[in-house]
């Protein structure tokens, strides 16, 4: 059995997660005692008690998950379980990437944190609110949905943010081109072109001020060398070394993310598990899709941490 962990993106944070764990195990409520104080701010405040538009923020969410997603590391390096010893590799999806590198230690859970604050909030700035949209496309392969995004350039920035699997691409940019290309999607032919509920275009090229401002702020934090290969979203290979790793989470803010070539790359290095740590089932019900040879499992409660070191110990 050979595995790899892969840590959520934002959409699967939800109003109470993590409290289980921070209840459970000193080393859960020590990562969120940590991220707290890194962010001068009772965050597992409102993780735990919401409300639910405070945690969906953006500037939240995306230290809020990687909290949840380092909780359940930590927990299962108490009892035994070493991420960066027994996993083959780590990846994660848009912010999860962050999470992976917390996890293979190239970032302290404290660095991650504030860099995801500033992450959110700079992504949240960089479009005029109202200006750009996204959109789920579903029954397009990625040449279909490519060649959408080319015809509706003529309205403005359009592009493939996510390639996510099983049939599902999301798109970005300015809300007019992105529009017309929901149009364009179900006349030739998608399931579903439905434009999504988020609050900025993220992954276009209309978030160049937010990859700017990450540049800035991975050249003022520690990057230590990864202790198990962490897969870049937007190259789909280990990431090493210090500029590598800042180059690609500068061009993942702009950049696709292509979860799907991500599974399937993990699946033909062997991989046979993939662990999904954090909150949430989102990426476990995505391998599915992808690649049923591959067995995947989420872990986000005590419960689940109990079964999988049952299984793996």
């Amino acid at each position: 059995m050979t595995i790899a962990f892969t840590f959520p993106g934002q959409g699967s944070q939800a109003v109470g997660m993590g409290k289980d764990l921070a209840d459970a195990f000193a080393e859960a409520r020590a990562v969120f005692e940590e991220v707290d104080a890194a962010l001068g701010e009772n965050l597992s405040k409102t993780m735990w008690e919401g409300p639910d538009d405070s945690l969906t923020l953006t500037a939240n969410a995306q230290p809020a998950l990687m909290a949840v997603s380092m909780a359940v590391v930590r927990v299962l390096e108490a009892q035994g379980y070493k991420v960066w010893e027994k996993a083959a590799f780590v990846a994660g999806h848009s912010l999860g990437e962050y999470s992976a590198h917390a996890a293979a230690g190239t970032f302290t859970i404290a660095d991650a944190a504030r860099l995801l604050r500033v992450r959110g909030n700079a992504m949240q700035a960089a479009v005029p609110a109202g200006e750009g949209a996204m959109a789920a496309i579903i029954g397009l392969d990625d040449a279909g949905v490519q060649a959408t995004c080319d015809e509706a350039a003529a309205h403005g920035p359009c592009q493939i943010a996510n390639d996510n699997g099983g049939g599902q691409i999301v798109i970005s940019g300015g809300r007019q081109a992105v529009e017309a290309a929901a149009d364009i999607a179900r006349a030739n032919g998608a399931k579903l072109a439905k434009l999504l509920a988020v609050s900025a275009p993220f992954h276009s090229s209309l978030m160049a001020p937010a990859a700017d401002a990450m540049a800035e702020a991975l050249a003022n934090v520690r990057v230590s060398e990864p202790m198990v290969p962490v897969i870049a979203n937007v190259t789909v290979a280990p990431v090493t070394g210090a500029d590598a790793i800042i180059e690609t989470l500068v061009k993942q803010v702009t950049g696709q993310v292509r979860w799907r070539e991500t599974v399937q790359w993990l699946a033909a290095q062997g991989v046979t598990n993939l662990v999904e740590a954090g909150s949430g089932k989102v990426l476990t019900g995505l391998a599915r899709r992808i690649d049923r040879s591959v067995d995947a499992v989420a872990i986000s409660t005590p419960a689940d941490i109990e079964a999988f070191l049952e299984k793996n110990a």
